[in-house]
């Protein structure tokens, strides 16, 4: 869980005149030494002297000459990695703007999700109102090229790195389309595309499910959008899907929390260091909520993921259903410097409403249910081609995946590439179509044994199955 500042908005300079005779500057320069250790405790250090005279001397003395940027950044992360601290970091330039962009509202682009397949890139979906839906691109339609480009054999993250930019730049790109002989070809201006953090649809029976990916800006507003559509189509219990949910903002989880937790009752409380401070955050609701929780975790719903599911739980008597979640007690606050480098860093734990520090314990579901066992396996990678011959962790996992879609790697053995494992990709490339079905994985084969894999979980569900049974019987009466 995370709070944001910026030291941008922070930077001072100061400005000391000098006055009067040597005697006075003397008096000066004592006080502004004083002052500088005041507010630089680092001055104070001893062992300063030693990163000081390293500086100088690298600087002065080292053969392949450095930059002076790379030593200071060099030595801001190592002071962080000294804390060893999992959730403290220091992350330089590029690296700190990506990670607050991990939270922020919109991403600039021109708003097609794509997928692979066969060896092309397939736009799955245009978003309302993007500067793709405004050039008449279409789902279904594959993308040939970028700026002149050709697409084939380039990764899915250098395609999107591609049609991504700076907001008000052009990218030209052309479409195939089914039907039409020759190439579609349009340029549009990248626009500020929102990230959505929330989805949501009614079940069966007036089940409202929604699914809280992270908690980033917009999250709130979008998970108010969501209550208010749902409401309207006559919601009568709201399953919240939390399951994976590495976390986030806390704002927005408090924001969500406000909405569903009855007036004055404890969302959490943070702790500061030494337990100088203990802040008690309490429910601001407006309106009662009056319709029965369940909440889906997964052992990878993590801290704000916790906070929310704790809160709903402890407060709000909500029934949590999955597993025991991660575990992550501790609050960071994270700084952008002016170079947009981020310190973020662990400057307190979080208690649930009763009390609890769950660090390193998770929250406890008041049901237990598992999933089966192909959902915890990791992803195959996408940059690389499997074939026979090759051995390892990738091979192996395959093999469960394969195994798990029904296709028999009997006599197998564990980890190898070999004539049986072949097979059984050549049969799944036939199966389903998938050119050419030689039995070497590429994106297409594995990208499409990842889909077939979550139509499959769709199906087997039992976290959700259970959330969506219990809300009936407290809906139903029965």
């Amino acid at each position: 869980m995370r709070i944001f500042t910026s030291e941008i908005a922070k930077q001072r300079f100061a400005v000391f005149c000098l006055l009067g005779a040597l005697a006075s500057a003397a008096v000066g320069f004592a006080g502004g030494l004083m002052w500088m250790k005041e507010r630089n405790p680092i001055l104070k250090e001893p062992t300063f002297r030693n990163l000081s005279a390293s500086y100088n001397e690298i600087m002065s003395d080292y053969l392949n000459g450095a930059e002076p940027k790379a030593l200071i950044d060099g030595a801001a992360e190592g002071m962080v990695q000294s804390l060893n601290d999992k959730y403290s970091h220091y992350m330089i330039g590029e690296s700190g703007e990506a990670y607050v962009q991990n939270y922020e509202s919109e991403v600039v682009g021109i708003g097609i999700h794509l997928r692979a397949e066969n060896e092309a890139f397939v736009i799955d979906s245009v978003i309302k109102d993007s500067p793709a839906e405004k050039a008449g691109l279409k789902a279904e339609d594959i993308l040939a090229s970028i700026e002149g480009k050709t697409t084939k054999g380039v990764k899915m993250d250098k395609i999107v790195e591609l049609l991504r930019g700076e907001k008000g730049s052009k990218v030209t790109v052309a479409v195939q389309r089914a039907g039409r002989a020759e190439p579609i070809t349009v340029t549009m201006t990248r626009a500020a595309i929102p990230v959505l953090t929330v989805t949501y649809e009614m079940k069966p029976d007036g089940i409202g499910s929604v699914v809280i990916s992270r908690f980033a800006q917009k999250t709130a507003e979008q998970f108010e959008d969501a209550i208010v559509d749902l409401t309207k189509q006559g919601m009568k219990g709201l399953l919240i899907d939390v399951r994976s949910n590495p976390g986030g903002l806390l704002v927005p989880t408090i924001a969500i929390a406000d909405r569903l937790v009855p007036n004055g009752k404890t969302i959490l409380q943070v702790v500061s260091k030494d337990e100088k401070d203990v802040h008690t955050y309490r429910s601001d609701q407006k309106e009662p909520w009056k319709l029965p929780i369940v909440v889906l975790t997964n052992r990878h719903s993590a801290s704000a993921a916790e906070v929310l599911t704790a809160a709903l739980k402890e407060s709000a008597g909500a029934t949590v259903v999955g597993e025991t979640t991660y575990g992550k007690g501790v609050v960071q606050r994270f700084n952008q410097f002016a170079d947009q480098s981020v310190l973020s860093l662990t400057e307190a734990q979080w208690r649930t409403p009763k009390g609890s520090w769950i660090n390193g314990k998770g929250v406890e579901p008041n049901v237990k249910v598992e999933l089966p066992a192909y959902t915890e396996l990791a992803a195959l990678p996408t940059d690389s081609v499997l074939k026979k011959g090759d051995y390892g962790d990738a091979v192996k996992t395959l093999q469960q995946m394969l195994q798990a879609l029904g296709y028999s790697i009997k006599g197998a053995t564990e980890g190898v590439f070999d004539g049986v494992t072949d097979a059984a990709v050549r049969q799944l490339q036939q199966v389903e179509s998938i050119q050419p079905a030689d039995g070497q994985v590429r994106e297409s084969t594995t990208t499409r044994i990842m889909e077939l894999l979550r139509d499959k979980l769709e199906k087997e569900d039992y976290q959700e199955q259970k959330g969506v049974e219990l809300l009936k019987k407290q809906t139903s009466g029965s």
